[in-house]
């Protein structure tokens, strides 16, 4: 069965990557949640999609330059105009974690370390996983592929998945040579083809974002791993059928 992953919670619907995203994705039924991960000024593991704070809050500035109770003080909702009853808040891995003891949706962390290389990212996202026992229910995806041979190389059983947006030519003898077990393509860069060869390859599918139905009936009659959507409560729904 294709898996339902709840892009930056269900982005489509919710606030990007704040708890309520995250808590509304497991309400619409999705098998798992995606987020994003930078550090604070004080080493704190935030989860926020952009390097700044500008597009998703009332605040402006690098989060890298923010310190985490800094960040607490702006709204995450404040873009989203039917959101203002009360603020939402950038959520920092440990809370996501915290809440995640309550029920049993797997979670993609995508590091953000591509633009920006956090020094110790790594060791702290793993540092925390571990420290949950939550190496079973963790995808790590980046486009920063030394980063997921780095994050192996640290913690061998953690399952990793590059992010691109290209097209690359067999991408399951690519992921091989990365050591990761899965791939994580922008859906418009998998054919038909592609997929089922790298299936048949042992290599895991999850393509990102796939918000129109005509593509998630595609790939739910490839029997693709997982999709990775804004939208959980439709491919839920539509999967069903």
């Amino acid at each position: 069965m294709t898996l339902v992953i709840a892009h930056r919670g269900s982005a489509g619907t919710h606030p990007e990557n704040t708890m309520e995203a995250f808590i509304a994705a497991k309400e619409f039924g999705a098998d798992g949640i995606e987020l994003d991960v930078h550090l604070t000024l004080d080493g704190k593991i935030a989860v926020i999609h952009d390097s700044t704070v500008d597009r998703t809050t009332n605040g402006t500035g690098s989060v890298k330059d923010f310190t985490l109770s800094e960040l607490k003080e702006l709204k995450a909702n404040y873009h989203y105009k039917h959101f203002f009853k009360q603020a939402s808040r950038v959520p920092t891995l440990l809370e996501v974690f915290e809440w995640m003891a309550g029920n049993k949706l797997i979670c993609n962390i995508e590091l953000k370390n591509n633009e920006i290389p956090y020094e110790g990212l790594e060791e702290k996202v793993i540092a925390l996983i571990k420290k949950f026992r939550y190496e079973k229910r963790i995808l790590i995806s980046s486009f920063n592929h030394y980063s997921l041979v780095y994050v192996r190389k640290l913690c061998p059983e953690l399952e990793t998945a590059p992010l691109y947006k290209d097209i690359i030519y067999k991408p399951w003898e690519y992921a091989k040579s990365i050591n990761s077990s899965g791939i994580h393509p922008k859906f418009t860069a998998v054919s038909d083809t592609i997929i089922k060869a790298t299936l048949d390859n042992g290599i895991a599918v999850r393509p990102y974002t796939v918000n129109k139905e005509r593509e998630m009936k595609r790939l739910f009659q490839l029997n693709c791993s997982a999709i990775i959507t804004d939208y959980p409560e439709k491919a839920v729904k539509l999967r069903g059928k």
